[in-house]
């Protein structure tokens, strides 16, 4: 059986996505920024929207 690619063809460039993908660091500072924009937004809209407290 014969390999369909010969020797001397360059080799397929790796996609984009998937060198993004296979970057560990990446995805944990995509994961941590991510997760402290939601969670600020968050509280930030939290404070935003109270009531204002009755004092006695």
């Amino acid at each position: 059986m014969t390999d369909l690619r010969s020797d001397d063809s360059p080799p397929e460039p790796i996609p984009l996505w998937q060198r993004l993908f296979d970057n560990v660091w990446l995805l944990l500072a995509l994961g941590l920024a991510i997760m402290f924009a939601i969670f600020t937004a968050w509280g930030l809209w939290e404070i935003l929207t109270l009531p204002p407290a009755e004092l006695p």
